[in-house]
């Protein structure tokens, strides 16, 4: 295959100039996103000196999705989702923006970072879903897998390039430089939105308010045996292994005996550059498949594995970019699964029980590896997390062996 056409399938969902555009605000704003979680991971370090103080922050911020994330989703099916993002977006700012100031005339307390991350939690149960769900809005059904893996590229490359930028501001301009960038990065997502053509939107139905849709929509879930198994393997690798914001500034400071944000830095940069790769791979295939969804599991856990093993930082960084592409791969490989496979009406409560299982089940994971940490090591927290991954991939396996159709086409025999 020529470098062309390997490009253009790989790179196709971008033809779309809707898509394009949000792709492009998208990066500005993950970069400055990643910019204030490094610097916010690095404040609670400094201020507290605790894991599980670390832990309590990062639980926060999705506590609002862990308890109320499918009612985030039926708001998304009822409303334009591309309005929704406007009110969302702009909120996200006007918080980074307060947290910003706060930093920068050093009259920040714990418990106002713990605010805002709470606040934040709230914003995020109604961005998240509708972020999802406004991919296949822009792209359509044929390209959505390729739009998603983009998008999982573009929220990783944010992951290179944040860190690496906030190590620099935190050094030149101070803890604060990096929280104003990142209020300011939303407004690259407002202009997007704002550009964007509205006739070239693929037409999605709302959904008239009636009573009982929040069971409607977890009765669907349940009785739709691949998305049930899907929900399932991420929620419990979303809990015990996507806990980095807590594991590897832990790692870094207690383990490796760093106390920079730049070998923090560091390790996110690495794990960055491996999910872009994992994010392009995927971007790569025109299908998803069932056991590719286990096989990424179970390699997402071996190298996890050797992360926790590391004899020395270096060492953590060159491993966790496999780590990284593998965690990526697997997470796109499991949004596209759902957002091809759930009824359109449905879309906006399937991806944010996507959002709970991956991202609303944090407040648990993070308190709950904070504390392992606390009692033990990071080492111990790494290779819990890993443990539990690797068991997923292989219990995917054991219930998907015998099918190993397109998932597209599973799901037709499960309906027939």
């Amino acid at each position: 295959m020529s470098a062309r056409r390997l490009t253009g399938s790989t790179f196709a969902a971008l033809s779309v100039r809707n898509f394009r555009l949000y792709f492009i605000g998208q990066l500005i704003s993950v970069s400055g996103t990643w910019m204030q979680s490094v610097a916010q991971g690095w404040l609670i370090l400094q201020m507290t000196g605790s894991s599980v103080g670390l832990g309590v922050a990062v639980a926060l911020q999705y506590v609002p999705m862990l308890l109320l994330g499918f009612y985030g989703g039926l708001v998304v099916d009822r409303h334009e989702k591309r309005r929704i993002l406007y009110v969302t977006q702009s909120s996200a700012g006007v918080l980074a923006l307060g947290l910003a100031i706060l930093v920068g005339t050093g009259h920040v307390r714990v418990d106002e970072v713990y605010g805002f991350a709470l606040l934040l939690g709230i914003v995020n149960l109604f961005d998240t879903p509708a972020r999802q769900a406004f991919v296949q809005e822009m792209v359509g059904r044929d390209l959505i897998t390729n739009a998603v893996s983009l998008n999982s590229v573009l929220m990783n490359a944010g992951r290179v390039i944040g860190p690496s930028v906030a190590a620099i501001f935190i050094a030149v301009a101070g803890m604060a430089s990096s929280f104003y960038a990142n209020a300011a990065s939303f407004g690259a997502v407002i202009v997007a939105l704002a550009m964007m053509r509205g006739e070239d939107f693929v037409p999605m139905a709302t959904v008239e308010r009636a009573r009982g849709q929040i069971m409607v929509g977890l009765r669907y879930v349940m009785q739709t045996v691949l998305v049930r198994d899907v929900v399932l393997a991420v929620a419990v690798v979303g809990t015990f292994a996507f806990n980095f914001t807590v594991t590897l500034p832990l790692l870094a400071r207690t383990t490796f005996h760093q106390h920079s944000a730049a070998q923090y830095g560091l390790l996110m940069s690495a794990m960055g550059v491996g999910a872009v790769l994992g994010g392009l791979f995927v971007a790569r295939r025109s299908r998803a498949t069932a056991r590719l969804l286990a096989i990424l599991s179970l390699g997402f856990g071996v190298f996890m594995v050797l992360v926790a093993l590391a004899p020395s930082l270096w060492w953590a960084a060159i491993a966790l970019v496999p780590t990284g592409a593998f965690s990526i791969a697997f997470a796109a490989t499991a949004n596209a699964t759902l957002q091809l496979n759930s009824s359109p009406e449905m879309r906006g409560r399937v991806m944010s029980l996507y959002g709970t299982a991956f991202l609303g089940t944090t407040p648990i994971g993070s308190l709950a590896i904070g504390a392992l940490v606390g009692a033990t090591n990071p080492r111990i927290g790494l290779l819990v997390g890993a443990v539990l991954t690797v068991l997923v991939g292989a219990w995917l396996v054991s219930v998907r062996s015998r099918r190993e159709a397109p998932v597209s086409e599973l799901v037709e025999s499960y309906a027939g």
